[in-house]
């Protein structure tokens, strides 16, 4: 779970060198190797005995100094959204305590959320109840945006074309983070003896390497072809609607190679579409396009959305 919330877009400038094998990695591999150590040595722990777990203590006290050194930040090496990477931890230990702590569990850890969701004694989880419970954790964890009913939405974004009577008008959710955190944690749980169940009632995820592929392949194309040399801010209804389409364009290519390879989608589900197709196929056409890897549209963001 940490290893997700850190794992926001890295900028083009970023790398992270392997202490064991010296070699350089950035983007996604980059930070999922820098959480790994961090988590290895026990930095989101506040018991020195046990080292291999975060709880909300630790994670509460989280610095914006023990993220750069273990993400190997410097002028010279520089990440994006650096202090609010850490303000989400801080925010996660605060959460956690809020959302999970008991007399019986004064510091509790992050699978302690378990706890939280109706699970029969046939330990059948349903997906569904897991992302909903993850939302409810996370959502004082993103940073403020739009709210509605006085709750801070995350990963929820205006798009004018969605006018309507209802108090979600314009409303486009995506919940890109708290969805691979779900996609992310299914073979843990599984491997603890958990059936989870209705995983396609889950979406594709909108970022910059599923988005990528269509872009770089001509699926999509702007409107305004000088739009490609802009930054965008995350918010601009250019990238909700780039990630909408993602989303939709998901759904659509993973009917194709179901009926392709003759498969029903328990056989090849959403995830082992993201995970060994689009996402992996994304990541290479933007390398064979742009020495740096970056994306095909230039997005600001605060390290906190994808």
């Amino acid at each position: 779970m940490t290893s997700v919330l850190l794992d926001a877009g890295a900028g083009p400038d970023w790398h992270f060198r392997d202490p064991l094998t010296g070699e350089k990695h950035s983007r996604s591999e980059g930070l999922a190797l820098a959480s790994l150590y961090l988590f290895s040595k026990g930095t989101f722990s506040s018991d020195p005995h046990d080292l291999f777990k975060a709880d909300a203590e630790s994670l509460r006290k989280f610095s914006v100094e023990q993220l750069a050194e273990g993400f190997q930040v410097s002028a010279a090496n520089p990440l994006v959204g650096l202090e609010e990477r850490a303000a989400l931890l801080r925010r996660l230990g605060e959460q956690l305590i809020n959302f999970c702590r008991t007399d019986q569990e004064p510091n509790p850890r992050i699978a302690n959320i378990l706890e939280k969701i109706p699970i029969g004694e046939d330990r059948v989880l349903k997906v569904d109840l897991l992302l909903g419970t993850l939302l409810k954790l996370l959502q004082d964890v993103w940073p403020p945006r739009l709210t509605l009913g006085g709750r801070n939405l995350g990963d929820v974004w205006r798009h004018h074309l969605l006018a309507d009577s209802e108090i979600t008008a314009e409303l486009v959710p995506f919940h890109k983070l708290s969805q691979w955190l779900t996609y992310s944690l299914l073979e843990p749980l599984e491997e603890a003896g958990f059936q989870v169940q209705d995983i396609d009632s889950l979406t594709g995820l909108p970022e910059y390497r599923n988005g990528g592929l269509f872009f770089d392949t001509g699926v999509l194309e702007l409107k305004k072809p000088d739009e490609i040399d802009a930054l965008h801010p995350v918010s601009s209804e250019l990238i909700v609607e780039w990630r909408a389409l993602t989303v939709i364009l998901l759904d659509r290519l993973g009917e194709q190679l179901r009926e392709k390879m003759g498969l029903a989608s328990e056989e090849l589900p959403l995830p082992q579409i993201l995970q060994g197709g689009t996402w992996s196929t994304g990541r290479k056409l933007a390398y064979e396009r742009r020495p740096d890897g970056s994306p095909p549209l230039r997005v600001e963001s605060d390290g906190t959305v994808f």
